[in-house]
């Protein structure tokens, strides 16, 4: 974190793991791309056989973006300003004034691959090497299922207390006005994995129907959400922290197919845009809440402190982090003028319906 202790806004900085840092459409072969994430001037590129790589943007020489005019030349990715070329390492490969290159010139390197439609990047604050892979969701390729759909979000919240949200089952009623809180059934971790499984009455025109909600949390960028009851519906979720006090959430929607495509447009849309609805009422909550280090929780909330326990184990300096929530246990958002009357209530589902 680059604030004080005093300042900051949470007792969490950016947790280590793999975050989407784009979609896999978004990156053709022989491009570059700017990007920003963890804090940090990033470049991705694909080089000409397909791969791709994410490395810090700024060229060791004299300091150029590689990401704003940066070539790719093969496997190497050339520097805009005097034509330094680097490889897939982010060694310096070659100087075509020179005819030595400079060893010393190292471009930071992350480890990437793709995945579900996803490019991920491996990051961790002292550089240490991936522990695990992002899982591949296996349905995506099968056939059996339509989409994607897609959505796209920027929060002014850390990527940590959004998460908490897939725990706090009775926000549903305050937030969203479902007639029927789902009822968490387990909730357990294993290693950089959690599971959930819910039980959801989801209200029909033709009566009430019984349904799940079950998710894979694949460390804390990735998260695997299984709909069913009315139509099977697939939900690949991929938050990245932008710092350690906003996050980009990516949605990609997949409903079971139908076996006409307009049909499967029409639900897969449908169920997006109900997805996009809630998650909008909850943005003005994130944004504006408070972090308690010691929540007075009611005996049948959700598994937040399991949830934080799992969490942790992602935070480089957890053991810092529990010492500044020992002494401070209330980390409020920043004093946005602009956002005063930006009142929570207006935007939950609980105001509109006079509640």
């Amino acid at each position: 974190m680059t604030e004080t202790n005093a300042q900051s806004r949470y007792p969490f900085g950016i947790p280590s793991g793999w975050f989407a840092v784009a979609e896999s459409p978004d990156l053709e072969v022989g491009q570059t791309k700017a990007a920003y994430y963890f804090d940090t001037h990033l470049v991705l590129w694909r080089d000409d056989e397909g791969g791709v790589h994410v490395q810090d943007a700024f060229c060791p020489h004299l300091g150029a973006h590689l990401g704003h005019g940066g070539r790719v030349e093969g496997c190497e990715i050339m520097c805009p300003f005097h034509g330094w070329k680097f490889d897939a390492e982010g060694a310096n490969s070659d100087i075509p004034y020179s005819e030595r290159t400079n060893k010393k010139a190292k471009v930071r390197t992350y480890p990437a691959q793709e995945r579900n439609g996803f490019i991920y990047a491996w990051y961790h604050p002292h550089e240490e090497a991936p522990t695990w892979e992002v899982e591949p969701v296996l349905e995506i390729d099968g056939g059996e299922f339509s989409g994607p759909k897609k959505t796209h979000h920027i929060v002014q919240a850390g990527i940590q207390e959004m998460a908490e949200n897939a725990v706090d089952s009775a926000h549903f009623r305050y937030v969203h006005n479902v007639a029927e809180v789902p009822v968490i059934e387990k909730y357990e971790s294993v290693g950089h994995k959690a599971y959930m499984e819910s039980s959801q009455k989801f209200p029909t025109p033709r009566g009430v129907v019984d349904g799940r909600i079950d998710s894979i949390a694949d460390g804390p960028g990735v998260s695997i959400v299984r709909f069913s009851g009315i139509i099977d519906t697939l939900l690949v979720t991929a938050s990245t922290p932008i710092d350690d006090q906003q996050t980009e959430t990516r949605f990609h929607f997949y409903v079971r197919n139908l076996g006409d495509e307009g049909t499967n447009s029409t639900v897969g849309q449908a169920f997006a845009n109900e997805v996009d609805k809630q998650f909008a009422e909850d943005m003005p909550i994130w944004e504006h809440k408070a972090h308690l280090a010691r929540p007075a929780l009611a005996d049948n909330d959700g598994p937040f402190m399991k949830f934080r326990k799992w969490y942790a184990q992602f935070y480089v300096d957890a053991a810092t982090e529990v010492q500044i929530a020992d002494t401070r246990t209330v980390f409020p958002p920043p004093y946005w003028p602009e956002k005063m009357d930006e009142s929570p209530a207006k935007a939950t589902a609980s105001a509109k319906h006079g509640e």
